[in-house]
């Protein structure tokens, strides 16, 4: 049997200490519709996993799918715009 040998957490990059940066939290709520979109849609799958799906479960997940693609675009345009400078 090998022995499983642990190291102290002497590394900067394992030891975490320290709040989100302003930074961070900005893309954090950047990132928000598409979270909450990804969230809706994963609820709607799981609704259809121990059932037949009805029409209403298809129109409800299609919705959602349709709804992250959106989130994801926007997210991108809004990414694109902000590494180009904003310009339009």
């Amino acid at each position: 049997m090998k022995s499983i040998i642990t190291l102290p957490a002497t590394s900067g990059a394992l030891a975490f200490d320290s709040e989100p940066s302003d930074a961070e939290l900005d893309a954090v709520e950047l990132e928000m519709p598409l979270i909450l979109a990804e969230v809706d849609l994963l609820d709607a799958e799981i609704m259809t996993i121990d059932r037949p799906a009805t029409e209403l479960d298809e129109r409800r997940v299609r919705r959602a799918r349709n709804r992250v693609l959106a989130e994801r675009r926007d997210l991108t345009n809004r990414a694109g715009l902000a590494q180009a400078g904003g310009a339009a």
